[in-house]
């Protein structure tokens, strides 16, 4: 691991077009992320379903496994522990019980042991028409808490996919100090198109921090088509590095002085001020009281 300075390190995304087969999912995971340290990378992030994209529920079941003993968690812990980098599996399917499972992000630190865990909150249940619909809640649990990891370089805010559309749980995370915030995912394409960019543009600027998001990319053996266009965008909103739709690792060099300045200039963060919602000309009471 490199040591450009306290604050600033050099962060990479890998993109993949995971398929049915764990193994195979893995050894393509370990091979990018190696590529992504050898072009220089202290953090590398992999994207949500790194280890198996599946819709068949039998064989999501009968493949997926628990945390202890899990062969493709020690294959990244051991990949971490040789490259000495920072390494965040976006997520993978981990069995936590009978019929249930999470979606769980891993970062797991230079030595090997894991760092921080953070299953995803909000779970995709959607039907977007044409015969697309996704139903996640029918196999995940939903994840608990909001999970920050304390990195050298400054605190990373972590989500998942469709957690990009709850700028709430974003600006928890940058009020609770984190200055780089990751979005690994698995975005379809339909979805992709019309709001990846501004999604994590939206959140980069509202924020005033770095958005990391490594995306799936293109048809899977299962049908489901992803996004791709992993991007990494600076605290102003700007796009510093960007993906295709194929596997592929993207790079940029990160400082977290930057966030400092950008929440400077718009202290946004510290500006919440509490408020009802009230219909207007009505006896109502206020229906919703926020801040």
């Amino acid at each position: 691991m490199s040591s450009r300075s306290k604050t600033a390190f050099r962060a990479a995304l890998v993109q993949m077009r995971a398929g049915r087969n764990i193994e195979r999912n893995v050894a393509d995971a370990v091979s990018l992320i190696n590529e992504a340290v050898d072009r220089g990378a202290d953090y590398v992030q992999t994207p949500e379903c790194t280890t198996l994209m599946e819709l068949d529920q039998a064989r999501l079941m009968a493949e997926t496994r628990p945390e202890d003993g899990n062969v493709a968690l020690a294959a990244f812990t051991d990949a971490a522990r040789k490259r000495k980098i920072w390494l965040h599996i976006g997520s993978m399917a981990v069995k936590v019980g009978d019929r249930r499972l999470a979606n769980r992000a891993y970062v797991i630190a230079p030595d090997g042991t894991i760092s921080a865990r953070y299953d995803k909150i909000h779970m995709f249940d959607v039907d977007l028409g044409g015969g697309e619909s996704y139903s996640e809640s029918a196999n995940y649990q939903a994840g608990p808490s909001a999970i920050i990891a304390e990195l050298p370089w400054g605190l990373l805010g972590l989500t998942i996919c469709y957690d990009l559309r709850f700028p709430a749980l974003h600006r928890a995370l940058a009020k609770a100090g984190a200055k780089f915030i990751t979005v690994p995912a698995a975005f379809t394409r339909t979805t992709g198109e019309a709001h990846w960019h501004t999604l994590l543009k939206a959140r980069a600027i509202e924020t005033g921090a770095y958005i990391l998001a490594a995306d799936q990319g293109g048809r899977h053996e299962n049908g489901r088509e992803t996004f791709g266009h992993s991007l990494i965008i600076s605290p102003w909103g700007e796009v510093l590095a960007e993906a295709g739709v194929d596997p592929a690792v993207i790079l940029a060099d990160i400082d977290g002085t930057y966030v400092d300045q950008v929440r400077r200039k718009i202290p946004s963060l510290t500006h919440d001020r509490e408020f009802d919602v009230v219909v207007a000309n009505s006896k109502a009471p206020s229906l919703v009281h926020g801040s």
